[in-house]
Parts: structure tokens; sequence; C-alpha cells
């Protein structure tokens, strides 16, 4: 059943999922007067609608490794950030009987989807950044860090260990098909690289909950405030991992972007303490993850990507084992 999913179009693959969303809706109380598909990516979110006019966000683990219980300590951790901060996120919704979430049957994947609900969250998309929204991204992770320090997992909620370079994601990069003999060699070295890194800074330190994916595609603005959202690959780990998976985004444009958000960051709490060359590691890293990401897809248009990603992928870490420095436009 999975496999058939896997080969629909874009559109056959988001209108197999309308279903399920339906569903969830209905277990989170939900009355629905429209719902329309925001994003089909790595997970799925619709708009929803109810007759009052009240719009909410619905999404569907479609690619997602989280469990129930990191659907827990997610949408608390949300909700914590919202009461505790003035950090915007958007209000995390629990149905009738109390829950953050529900699994819901998809026959359409051969499997039972996670759904969580928020409410919706006003602003335009922050998909392109400036010197200002940048420094005000450094700002808000410098609070969630703050924040994160001092906050308890909630019972029942647990969160993933960022301690090596794939999150514990399966390893497909290793296998993965079209590369040559030198192509295999550049994501080898990579990765033994990270993973002396990853070991060597995260042995024994102390984790904090980290969002680790703080990039315009998951901010919004809104009357000159940032705002946060999608918190699906929140995880335990050092601040200078945000620090690193936000630089990642910026690596490429103006470098004054990069500059911005550490200074952004510095106006509120120190910079995490790390090596260039550590930093950097950490940083390409993050291509690491991403590609090996894709090839795990099973939406339409990633699924497309995955072959040119891998390349362009191997292009850029070559670019960084050869000259020390991260860039998304190696020349």
């Amino acid at each position: 059943m999975a496999s058939g999913y896997d080969d629909l179009t874009e559109a056959e693959q988001v209108e197999a999922l309308r279903p399920v969303a339906m569903r969830a809706a209905e277990a989170f109380g939900l009355d629905v007067a429209r719902l329309e598909v925001l994003l089909h990516a790595y997970n799925t979110t619709f708009e929803l609608e109810q007759p009052d006019g009240r719009r909410f966000a619905l999404r569907l683990g479609t690619n997602s490794h989280s469990t129930v219980e990191h659907a827990i300590a997610q949408q608390a951790w949300i909700a914590a950030i919202g009461e505790q901060t003035e950090v915007r996120v958007p209000e995390p919704l629990r149905t009738p009987d109390g829950r953050w979430c529900v699994e819901v049957a998809a026959p359409e994947l051969g499997r039972s989807l996670l759904v969580t609900i928020a409410g919706w969250l006003d602003g335009d998309d922050a998909d392109v950044l400036d010197i200002v929204s940048a420094r005000a991204l450094g700002r808000t992770m410098a609070t969630l860090h703050a924040q994160a320090d001092g906050w308890a997992l909630p019972a029942g909620g647990s969160l993933p260990r960022f301690d090596e370079p794939l999150f514990g994601d399966e390893d497909l990069l290793a296998a993965a098909p079209g590369l040559s003999a030198g192509d295999r060699a550049v994501l080898d070295e990579a990765r033994a690289r990270a993973d002396e890194v990853f070991e060597r800074l995260f042995s024994d330190a102390r984790l904090r909950p980290l969002h680790a994916d703080l990039h315009g595609g998951n901010l919004k603005w809104h009357e000159g405030r940032l705002a946060v959202f999608d918190f699906d690959d929140a995880g335990l780990g050092l601040p200078a991992l945000d620090l690193a998976i936000s630089a990642f985004y910026l690596r490429g444009e103006d470098p004054a972007l990069e500059a911005a958000m550490r200074a952004g960051y510095a106006e509120l709490a120190p910079l995490p303490e790390v090596a260039h060359t550590d930093f950097e590691t950490i940083v390409a890293s993050r291509q690491l993850l991403l590609a090996n990401a894709l090839l795990a897809s099973n939406t339409a248009d990633l699924r497309a990507q995955a072959a040119d990603y891998l390349r362009t992928s191997v292009q850029r870490i070559r670019h960084w084992l050869e000259t020390g420095s991260f860039t998304r436009t190696p020349a």
C-alpha cells in the first residue's frame, strides 16, 4: 500500500491525505468549513478553517520520525515558550480528552500518521532573511536556549538526542546509487570527520531542547516581531548545534547575515564556545543529514529531487573538505 502512495503525483498524494486530515480534525473536536493544503514536503500541513472563521494549522507526520512521546514534549515545550517568553509561537491544541496529538489510520500509506494541530500564526513568511530579521533570529535563538535550559520534559514526553550527525536516522548515504568512487570517498571522509566532532563535543555534555531547524521557512514576521513554528525536528543538543544549523541556511548569501545573527544572539547571551574548525564541521554535517533525509522521503516532489540534491551535496562537501569552510554556493 505504501509503495502505491510513493508512486502518486504530488497532487494525488495530497488528495490521498485529505481524508486523514478530516479524521484528525474530528478527533480534535473541530468542525471543518475549509481544508486547504499549505505545504506538502517533509511533512504535510493543511490550513483548517472552522465555520466561525477560526483557523488552525493541521500537521500530518508523513515523513516524520516523531513518536507520540516526542509530540507530547514538542507541544508542551511550545506552550511553555508561549507562556514564559516573548517569542511568538503557535498555540498548540489539545483534544477534548487532553491529548497533545493523535494517531490516525492512513490506509493510503499502509500505516498510521501522527497528527498535531495548532492555532493559526499570523504574519508574513520570513523565507528570505535580511539584516534585521537575521539579528532577530539570533535574539530569538538565545531566548529559546535560555528558556530550554530551565525547562523540564513533561510526564510521558521525550526528545531524541542529537549527538551524531544523522540524528539517529538510518544511514542511506553509504549505499546511495549513482555515485562515483570519488563521490563516495568524499561522503565517507565527511562522515568520519563529523562523527569525531560530534562524539568529542557531545560526550558527557549537558544537553537541552533545541528547535534544530531555525531558518526562514519556519519563521514569520507579524507586527514587528519574529514568530517561530515547526518544532517537529526538536531534540536534545548543544546550543552550538542550533547556531550551526541556522548558519547552514545563510551560507552562500551575504556574510553580514550570519554576522547579524551572531550579534543578535550575543545581545542576550554569550555565543557558544566552539572552535572554528569544529563549527564548520557541524555546519557541513547538516548537508549530510538533509541529503540522507531526501533519500528516505516518500513525498513525490522531494523524491524527484533526491538524485540531483545528492550530487549537489557532494559538491558542497568536497569544497568544505578542500577549504575548511562550508558554503552552499561553492565556486
